[in-house]
């Protein structure tokens, strides 16, 4: 079946996340005269308070959001049968214009443990420099001071946070530092945000690398456009064939149209969509595309694996009570109007307001101590020792609060003042996998399995991370208690049973006693709760191709030319950071390589020789 063929272009990028916008801004404000085309299935982002105003990411979360797409796994008997939910962005930005704004970096280590030839860290750190104006200390020597991306405390701190540090420092005894992402500290507190100071607006990819160059022709977005395959003559990718996104264009026909590239395609469609493409144009498992009726192009079975990758980072949200005098973002993420507006008013004047708040003031990359690694139990003990005992730069887990809370059971709670504990693991050792099939309708879908908790291991951290957070928590001067639905079901008569008080404990009194009985409802509710960080990777994995790899460390697909994969599924192994900080480092790397092998002039950029 022909296909209209509507344009042609130099370079066609498909998908418009971060990577993406990162990679094409570059290239366009490097060589103005290159026909650019990103293909994006969802819609703009530009200058949209949804999007640009810091608050208000938790409205992308909601099930009825059309900003993100809500990836429904197979049912899991690790988590007491739940189908877990994980979501990705579906607007220009992607990523960087819906998360939470959380500020990390990962340790230099992850990336020279990737193995791949040019990415090691020493080539990347200067890149990592390139892309941040680093707006909280002067003259630190692994951050950048020019780029487009703003890091800052934010427009504003809240005191509860001091509650938190305070309890952190003394109690769990661990430092507070105001640099623990200079790629090799972590076990101490800090505060960061991808938010400018001045504007109190998010700072995303969007807005800093492509819709800043609006004056330039030849950089076109075109959005609701779903990239169905890469379209080959032999094995040279020429083009894509692409309809309209059902999701954001509902009315709109789904008559395909084809695009064709003269230089180059790049899939940047995410961890779920790159493989999802490459399997569609015939670039797969045998088993999996025979089963979907495709002929196979090019036998890469690496395809939609990895999700070791899609290991992403596994996470708990827990609500607790908070003062009624403590100063939460619950109002504003209720909508109560009138508070609203009082904060819209000051932000609009100087940045400054709760508007330009994520509500995670505080965080700590967390290692065990001796105490608290007996305390874990043997069942951890064989990981601690084969991946993290002599690494010291890598943490176990990110144990954070929230100032307010917004989770599952948000509509069902009265209007008052919450707190939120997190704790997210950063190396889980389980592995997924991805992939797309057809429903018995004819209709396409995907074979997610997540590997969420598969190895035994993976529970141990977050069954600790209930208990230290609430130890920390019951410790701090706003805390009035647990919300008992968002908690364990302890049996009755435990010490461990949650209710509402009227104060914090002494924040020298002795932790809670756990029962075996305890660690049990403990674990069930870890099982039942625990979701996604958004932080999906490895599913085209920069590889060699014997192990798996679906890319060369130039980033093309291998078996096939003039086509490359530029997004989070490239990362060969897990980042113990929120993945924000990497998307944008791979983006800047890849564009590096295409202006290489395009001969364009950019900035001064050597691969350091080993």
């Amino acid at each position: 079946m022909s296909h209209p063929v509507i344009s042609e272009f130099d370079i066609i990028f498909a998908g418009g996340g971060t990577t993406a916008c990162v990679v094409a801004g570059r290239l366009a404000a490097w060589d103005p005269s290159l026909s650019i085309l990103i293909l994006e299935g969802g819609q703009h982002t530009l200058n949209q308070a949804v999007h640009v105003q810091p608050y208000r990411f938790t409205s992308h979360h909601m099930p009825t959001s059309t900003t993100m797409t809500f990836n429904v796994g197979n049912p899991s008997p690790r988590l007491n049968g739940r189908a877990p939910i994980v979501s990705c962005a579906h607007c220009i930005g992607g990523g960087s214009s819906v998360n939470t704004m959380v500020y990390t970096r990962a340790p230099a280590s992850d990336f020279d443990d990737w193995g791949a030839d040019g990415w090691e860290s020493k080539n990347l750190i200067p890149l990592m420099k390139k892309l941040e104006s680093y707006e909280v200390l002067p003259d630190r020597p692994t951050h950048g001071y020019g780029g487009p991306i703003k890091v800052s405390y934010g427009g504003c701190k809240l005191g509860v946070t001091e509650e938190f540090i305070r309890v952190g420092t003394t109690y769990h005894k661990r430092k507070y530092v105001e640099d623990t992402d200079d790629l090799e500290t972590c076990n101490t507190y800090s505060i960061r945000r991808y938010i400018d100071r001045t504007t109190g607006r998010r700072s995303d990819a969007a807005h800093h690398y492509v819709y800043n160059q609006a004056h330039n022709a030849n950089l076109q977005i075109w959005v609701g456009k779903r990239v169905k395959r890469v379209i080959f003559q032999d094995k040279r990718a020429v083009g894509v064939e692409f309809t309209s996104d059902p999701v954001s264009c509902p009315d709109a026909g789904q008559s395909s149209s084809i695009v064709r590239a003269s230089k180059l395609v790049v899939v940047t469609a995410g961890a779920f969509g790159s493989p999802a493409i490459l399997e569609r144009s015939g670039i797969g498992a045998e088993a999996i595309l025979k089963r979907c009726d495709i002929q196979q192009l090019v036998d890469l079975p690496g395809v939609g694996e990895n999700y070791c990758g899609l290991r992403d980072h596994n996470i708990v949200s827990v609500p607790y009570f908070s003062a009624d005098g403590a100063v939460t973002m619950d109002s504003l993420w209720r909508g109560k109007e009138s508070v609203v507006q009082e904060h819209l008013a000051q932000w609009k004047i100087n940045g400054k307001s709760l508007i330009a708040q994520n509500g995670t003031d505080a965080k700590i990359k967390w290692r065990p101590d001796d105490d608290e690694l007996k305390a874990m139990g043997s069942t951890f003990q064989p990981r601690w020792k084969e991946f993290f005992q002599d690494r010291p730069d890598k943490a176990v887990a990110i144990f954070a609060l929230s100032e307010g809370y917004v989770g599952r059971l948000s509509r069902s709670l009265p209007p008052r003042n919450y707190l939120a504990a997190f704790y997210f693991t950063l190396y889980p050792a389980s592995a997924g996998s991805v992939h797309i099939k057809w429903d018995e309708n004819g209709q396409e879908g995907i074979d997610f399995n997540t590997g969420y908790l598969d190895d035994p291991s993976d529970i141990v951290p977050l069954n600790f991370g209930y208990k230290k957070m609430r130890e920390i928590l019951r410790r701090m001067p706003s805390y009035r208690g647990e919300v008992p639905a968002g908690h364990p079901c302890f049996p009755e008569g435990s010490a461990a049973v949650c209710r509402e008080t009227t104060g914090p404990v002494d924040l020298n009194a002795p932790d809670l006693i756990y029962t075996a009985e305890d660690d049990e409802a403990i674990d069930r509710y870890n099982r039942d709760c625990v979701q996604t960080t958004w932080h999906s990777l490895g599913t085209c994995a920069m590889k060699p191709r014997e192990d798996q790899g679906v890319v060369d460390t130039w980033l093309n697909v291998y078996g096939v030319t003039n086509l490359k994969v530029a997004d989070m599924s490239i990362a060969p192994k897990n980042v113990g950071t929120n993945t924000y900080s990497t998307a944008l480092l791979i983006g800047e790397k890849a564009a590096m390589i295409i202006a290489d092998e395009l001969g364009i002039e950019c900035r001064p950029y050597k691969r350091v020789s080993k």
